[in-house]
């Protein structure tokens, strides 16, 4: 089963510690950011350069600059912040424990509208083996659930093909190209929007994952 760990602050679904899965690669679960992830955060991105830059917006300074141990406490800062204004769910992604990637969901809207969009980036040396997908599929669960979201969207480059997967496998579905949406590596990208709403999910996106043979419950 998942366990659902949550606080008593403004967003409903923070603090949250989520699963685990279990998949190809081993056990993975979501879990909140932490002060003390400063290494192992600066560690992977730098590591993952190569394989990040050509997806992410384009920031200020040099990846080692900005991936430095010390920017870390300051982004903590604003995603702890906007955690608890209940704007943004910062996790991180354990695979067996391991700090191996982050999902985020970022500008969450009430009313009417309900709903958020949802990021994730996964080491390189553990790509392939589903571990990214279930992340994914635990953070939406907990957005449908707990956080009280209905609808989810994620924006992919269309070069970016193993991305696509991930999402169509937990039922997303494309709704159309985005011209020149985003600043990425200095120039202005195409991104496809995926989005999912509540009442698409049967069941539950991990639930999908396990009928599918690409997960079980841990």
């Amino acid at each position: 089963m998942l366990r659902w760990l949550t606080g008593a602050q403004i967003n409903p679904g923070w603090p949250a510690t989520l699963g685990p899965l279990r998949t190809q690669g081993g056990a993975v679960a979501l879990r909140p950011v932490k002060l003390r992830d400063a290494k192992s955060w600066s560690d992977l991105r730098i590591r993952n350069q190569n394989t990040l830059l050509p997806w992410e917006p384009t920031g200020i300074g040099s990846w080692a600059e900005r991936h430095h141990p010390s920017a870390w406490p300051p982004l903590y800062s604003v995603l702890r912040s906007e955690a608890k204004r209940g704007t943004v769910l910062p996790f991180v992604i354990e695979l067996d424990g391991q700090y191996i990637g982050q999902l985020t969901v970022g500008n969450i809207q009430r009313g009417a509208v309900r709903s958020a969009w949802i990021g994730y980036w996964v080491d390189a040396q553990h790509v392939g083996q589903g571990i990214a997908t279930a992340a994914v599929a635990l953070g939406v669960d907990h957005c449908f659930g707990p956080v009280g979201l209905h609808r989810l969207d994620a924006t992919v480059q269309p070069a970016n093909v193993a991305s696509q997967a991930v999402l169509t496998k937990i039922g997303f579905r494309r709704e159309g190209l985005l011209e020149r949406y985003m600043d990425v590596n200095k120039r202005w990208r195409d991104h496809i929007l995926f989005a999912l709403t509540a009442e698409e999910v049967v069941g539950s996106a991990a639930e999908t994952l396990v009928r599918a043979g690409r997960a079980s419950f841990h």
